[in-house]
């Protein structure tokens, strides 16, 4: 069929299943705007800035499981758009790219031309995973399927497709691809290697399994939980894990409870994560006498710096139902552990996070606010640092982060993301004055696509932790101060549903009325300075008294 450029690209995105982009019409994108314009199956969300446009299509990726499309011009649109998706590539987001491109003969040629930057299609080579440029309308379909094959082989993560604006224009026959039905990108596990891993299991004294972001990635949850409660082994769940099984499970814990757990271990299970210490280049634990097994997608996800181990390399899904298999078939006894030593474990894990306020009381009055599947996307505020282990999370994908790229701003434009894709479900986004400011335009977003997500702003004037960092290293601060504006009369001259509250207890109350109400809304919660939470954080950080012994 004859088609242009941009016509093609939107019907073979229909033919992928995309039912919404976030992206800022520009010129070199015009043909592609009109081809949406027509569309019946395709929302196109236009956001105030291309660094919201990546941040929207990773939350909506990782709520729903599909593939997040933003859709921005070249030069700077792509540059604005790298933050989320940086985000993205630390999470394991599917997340497709569609840049806008200056006139095909122009590219790379140093013309002059608007939006024209240098080497072009570098920008993507640390942020994505896959990227092209179309040379012709023919090669579009193609290059979109191509683009989902990638998101949905191997490790997830973002690609980009590059388009010319004279190619978006031009007339041409063209054949769409449909997607294959059978398609499944996932990387099985060698079975030799599921056989020894299982061996080793069987005959740990005590197992132990640390559950990173790939365990969510893959969608692994079930598999997890079937494989811990054959082994009768606890699950410590990374920051970016956590989720991948509920905090009322018996078996779950996080990397507070972690301290005690891991070093008692003679065999971890490390499934989905890098397993490095985000600070420097070390393994998040070890301990001498102890053997190690890494299932992870990367073919150096049992690398130094990490104890040297058996490595598993496939999809974490896969992996866990083999193993999970070979140990059935085995037909190994099950291993009980003390369920009064594990309730002596969550009880001092209980009492650590009780003793940081007014932290503990701001988490609980989120954790009220939401349903056992409702969102809540965390952000790196005072309040948030503690939410990583504090906040109980009850179901897969129901606490966001950002990852190891700690992007400060993210969890509002995330956010909204996650509340376009998934409407009815509840979602709650904090952040600090400072991370607000980042993208705090968006509520013009919101309001005019009328998105469901309460946004609480914890406001102290400060880039908190800057200033908490500085001082403890230095003894005095420097430049961190905000100026803020009235953020309640901010949100409300957008039009968007506004209040100040000053203490958790209000703002547990609040948050309920604004969550049952499904429109968007922001609370503006003032604060001071804030018990330092870092003891309960750091993997080195206060240890149990009189820890009780698995083993």
């Amino acid at each position: 069929m004859k088609l242009t450029g941009g016509e093609a690209l939107v019907k073979q995105l229909e033919f992928e299943g995309a039912s919404q982009i976030f992206g800022i019409p520009g010129v070199q994108l015009d043909w592609a705007v009109d081809a949406l314009r027509r569309s019946s199956s395709i929302a196109f969300r236009t956001t105030r800035n291309e660094q919201s446009t990546s941040y929207m299509a990773d939350g909506f990726s990782r709520v729903t499981g599909k593939p997040g499309v933003c859709m921005v011009v070249p030069g700077p649109g792509v540059l604005n758009a790298l933050a989320g998706l940086s985000t993205a590539y630390a999470c394991g987001s599917k997340v497709l790219c569609v840049a806008g491109q200056i006139d095909s003969r122009g590219v790379g040629k140093g013309y002059g031309l608007l939006h024209e930057i240098q080497k072009p299609h570098g920008v993507f080579d640390s942020v994505t995973k896959w990227h092209a440029m179309a040379n012709s309308v023919a090669e579009i379909p193609g290059l979109i399927r191509r683009a989902h094959v990638e998101m949905h082989s191997g490790r997830p993560a973002p690609v980009a497709v590059e388009i010319p604006q004279d190619i978006l224009a031009t007339t041409a026959d063209v054949e769409l691809i449909a997607p294959p039905d059978d398609f499944d990108g996932r990387t099985p596990p060698d079975q030799s290697a599921i056989r020894a891993a299982a061996e080793m299991l069987q005959g740990a004294e005590f197992a132990v399994i640390y559950a990173g972001g790939g365990v969510l990635a893959a969608r692994a949850s079930k598999s997890l939980v079937r494989l811990a409660e054959r082994l009768g082994c606890p699950v410590i769940m990374s920051e970016q894990g956590r989720g991948a099984i509920s905090d009322r499970h018996p078996l779950a814990f996080t990397t507070l409870e972690g301290r005690v757990l891991a070093p008692q271990a003679d065999v971890m299970l490390v499934v989905g994560s890098r397993f490095i210490e985000n600070r420097g280049p070390e393994p998040v634990w070890s301990a001498p006498g102890q053997k190690y097994i890494y299932v992870n997608i990367d073919p150096n996800g049992g690398a130094w710096p990490r104890p040297e181990g058996e490595h598993v390399q496939a999809d974490a899904g896969l992996a866990l139902e083999a193993l999970a298999d070979e140990i059935d078939a085995r037909q190994g006894r099950r291993r009980e552990i003390d369920g009064g030593k594990l309730a002596a474990l969550r009880a001092w894990r209980q009492s650590q996070i009780d003793a940081i306020e007014p932290q503990a009381a701001y988490v609980r009055a989120i954790r009220a606010a939401l349903p056992d599947d409702g969102v809540f996307i965390n952000e790196l505020t005072q309040v948030g640092y503690f939410a990583r282990v504090a906040y109980p999370v009850y179901e897969p994908h129901t606490m966001i982060t950002p990852g190891h790229q700690g992007t400060l701003g993210y969890g509002f434009p995330t956010g909204l993301g996650i509340a376009a894709g998934a409407p009815d479900r509840p979602a709650i986004a904090i952040t600090g004055d400072g991370g607000f400011g980042w993208c705090l335009q968006e509520l013009s977003t919101a309001k005019k696509y009328n998105i469901p997500l309460v946004t609480v702003v914890f406001a102290d004037g400060h880039f908190g932790n800057v200033r908490n960092l500085l001082n403890q290293q230095f003894g005095a601060s420097y430049q961190t101060e905000l100026g803020n504006p009235d953020f309640v009369a901010l949100a409300k001259a957008f039009g968007v549903n506004a209040m100040r509250v000053g203490d958790p207890v209000a703002l547990g109350g609040v948050l309920k009325e604004l969550v049952a109400a499904r429109a968007p809304a922001l609370v503006e919660v003032p604060v001071g300075p804030m018990p330092d939470p870092w003891s309960v954080l750091r993997l080195k950080g206060k240890q149990m008294p009189d820890a009780p012994r698995f083993r």
